[in-house]
């Protein structure tokens, strides 16, 4: 396989007007998607989406160009939440979706990412034919004639097109009414969205942090920073506290009293339900290596069992088509309903445990003691460069020594960021305070076994 450079877990990524997110290299990489993506016989049509950062335009119209300059057309969603573009993508038949966002990062960083014309995140091999071609000096002489270049439009109804989408994977037979909902919309793309789709079917909603300026993305908001929103649930009385990231693929709940609700115990609420009306694919939950063990017993109690891959949500989708399940996620929000979406899609997450409030007549606080969380560690730092843990035998040896200590009741795992030069360390345990005491020597001894 074509070694990816460019590309990493979740697509290119980067600090705007850095290489390698400059306008000149994302021109270069809009001709190489078109060309890779050609069907023969069809005219190529792409859709290009993005969030609320201020280097949005630019990027914007550095991939319209290249693509255009390939005799293909585009179609610009504007500010919309990653699984939209997925949708528009597949829904209009165009041949890829782009997404121009860097997810939860602070607005200096912007990527990209690119979906294939069924909505769904194209494959790592891909990628790498992409950043191949774009190294190539024959794609210059694959752009095309004068008189075939390719055009540029808004798609203008695109927002609406997903809010009814949206809507649809909510029951028809059930709505919102009386519910008192706050929304994070993190200054992201969902700042319009969001809040439409839960006052479209009856709830009172408090919108918060729904005034992008270009700057403001992420910036002590939305699914990082879910405190402010635990904050106006409690004085506003609210039912339940709903906060996205910055391109609205994943979120963070909290209850009625103000606690926050992650993935893990989102997934474990919706599949342990699934399981009990036999919708559960093979009654097979997927997560990460991320995911906490309390999730592992809450589905073996309920009947079914967690299989886990790597991180990133790319690679919990792929698991879930290789083998037919129907329901996945990451710990950090990333919830995949591949009966309704194609990726993570925030809103969609939170409309299906609306759904499950709304049929039981209980309170989040309630309907998430199905998990019990085991205490879990996690420490970032970072490294000078990823020096390959399988060489680095001190670390091993004393992750073995650690594990040993642990025994059934937990699980140490280090990992190097796919998207940052960083290490995680993570341990579970019994012992709180024991585990983060190895978290942190872990992590100390991997900054200096990975000194530049």
């Amino acid at each position: 396989m074509t070694a990816r450079n460019l590309f990493g877990t979740d697509g290119m990524r980067g600090v705007a007007n850095v290489e390698p997110m400059t306008s000149s290299t994302v021109t270069r990489l809009g001709m190489a998607i078109a060309a890779r993506l050609r069907q023969p016989g069809r005219h190529t049509r792409i859709a290009i989406g993005k969030d609320t950062r201020l280097s949005g335009y630019m990027f914007e119209s550095a991939l319209a160009a290249g693509i255009v300059a390939m005799g293909a057309d585009v179609w610009l969603t504007g500010p919309l939440p990653t699984p939209g573009i997925a949708f528009i993508t597949s829904s209009m038949r165009c041949d890829a979706g782009v997404v121009i966002s860097a997810s939860h990062n602070p607005f200096e960083d912007n990527g990209i990412k690119i979906f294939a014309r069924d909505g769904y995140k194209l494959p790592d091999q891909v990628e790498a034919e992409i950043e191949s071609l774009m190294a190539s000096p024959e794609l210059e002489g694959m752009k095309a004639a004068p008189s075939d270049i390719g055009y540029n439009r808004k798609l203008e109804d695109a927002r609406g097109r997903y809010i009814v989408n949206c809507k649809a994977t909510f029951p028809s037979e059930r709505t919102l009414d009386g519910l008192r909902i706050v929304v994070d919309g993190a200054h992201g793309a969902a700042y319009r969205v969001g809040p439409a789709v839960f006052e479209e079917l009856g709830a009172k909603v408090s919108a918060i942090h729904t005034k992008p300026d270009g700057k403001n993305i992420n910036a002590r908001a939305g699914a990082l920073h879910p405190e402010i929103m635990c904050e106006t649930v409690l004085r506003q009385e609210a039912h339940i506290g709903i906060a996205f990231d910055g391109d609205a693929d994943r979120l963070v709940l909290c209850d009625e009293h103000g606690h926050v609700v992650d993935g893990d115990a989102v997934m474990a609420l919706c599949a342990t339900r699934m399981l009990e009306e036999n919708r559960l694919a093979k009654q097979t939950l997927v997560g990460t290596v991320m995911s906490n063990i309390g999730l592992d017993h809450a589905m073996t109690r309920a009947g079914g069992k967690l299989v886990r891959t790597q991180v990133g949500d790319r690679y919990v989708v792929e698991e879930m088509r290789k083998h037919g399940y129907n329901l996945g996620g990451e710990q950090s929000g990333h919830l995949v309903f591949l009966d309704h979406a194609t990726t993570g899609d925030g809103i969609v997450a939170a409309l299906r445990v609306l759904a499950i409030m709304a049929k039981e007549g209980k309170p989040l606080s309630e309907l998430v003691k199905v998990m019990t969380r085991t205490p879990q560690v996690l420490v970032n730092k970072a490294v000078g460069k990823k020096v390959p843990l399988d060489q680095l035998p001190a670390v091993q040896k004393r992750i073995a020594d650690i594990e040993a200590q642990l025994g059934a009741d937990g699980r140490v795992l280090v990992r190097y960021s796919g998207t940052e030069t960083k290490v995680r360390v993570m341990i579970e345990g019994t012992d709180e305070a024991q585990i983060k005491g190895w978290a942190d020597e872990l992590a100390a001894t991997l900054v200096e076994s990975c000194r530049v």
